[in-house]
């Protein structure tokens, strides 16, 4: 399996992900069932790199369904985005000086599965 940051540079070498290229993201990702820190920073990375380009669908399918497993699927606060996560995405988002709409997409979909919605992350909306 190749490491995050060999998969990184070949995913960013046409600065688009395909739908091959997120199908094979996801089995690396999930491949123990779980996104971690390293890999939610990782596909953070990849999405602010690739941001308004024409992505397919399955990327953005991909970005939401990770960062959610990263977020809510956790020991600490399950189905929750406690403080520390709140900080984290909320830093993550602005980051870059830009919300794009996958990030729009990605909060909604947190909006709308979690058991609570920091106000800090309504603001973002």
């Amino acid at each position: 399996m190749e490491s995050l940051q060999v998969l990184k540079n070949k995913l960013l070498a046409d600065g688009i992900i395909d739908a091959n290229e997120a199908k094979e993201l996801e089995s690396l990702l999930f491949a123990d069932g779980k996104i971690d820190s390293e890999e939610a920073e990782f596909i953070f990375e990849i999405n602010d790199a690739v941001s308004g380009k024409s992505n397919d669908i399955a990327w953005t399918k991909l970005f939401i369904k990770a960062i959610t497993s990263f977020l809510l699927d956790d020991e600490e606060s399950p189905g929750e985005i406690d403080e520390s996560e709140s900080d984290w995405l909320y830093n993550k988002i602005k980051g870059d000086g830009q919300i794009d709409d996958i990030e729009r997409e990605l909060l909604l979909h947190l909006k709308s599965q979690a058991k609570n919605f920091p106000a800090k992350l309504e603001e973002l909306l």
